[in-house]
């Protein structure tokens, strides 16, 4: 028996968890900008702070709806975002 993961399930589960941090954005930016730090709202959307890390690199090259910058780097990175 083997414990590996189903490749197609990790795929699934990847795109879930990256819309549902877009989403989450989307509704935290739709007033204008809005900067945050990972670790900040990894609670509320249910994500690890290195997660959302990776998943804010695909987002900035993907994601039609935000404009996503990273915006400075001091103990974690700063992101920027704003309804594109």
């Amino acid at each position: 028996m083997s414990a590996t993961a189903d490749p197609s399930t990790e795929t699934d589960d990847s795109a879930s968890k990256e819309e549902r941090l877009k989403q989450y954005l989307l509704s935290k930016a739709q007033d204008g900008e809005l900067y945050f730090k990972s670790k900040f709202i990894a609670d509320e959307v249910g994500l690890s702070p290195k997660e959302i890390g990776a998943l804010m690199v695909k987002l900035r090259d993907s994601a039609t709806e935000l404009s996503v910058e990273k915006w400075s780097y001091t103990s974690a990175t700063t992101w920027r975002i704003e309804p594109a």
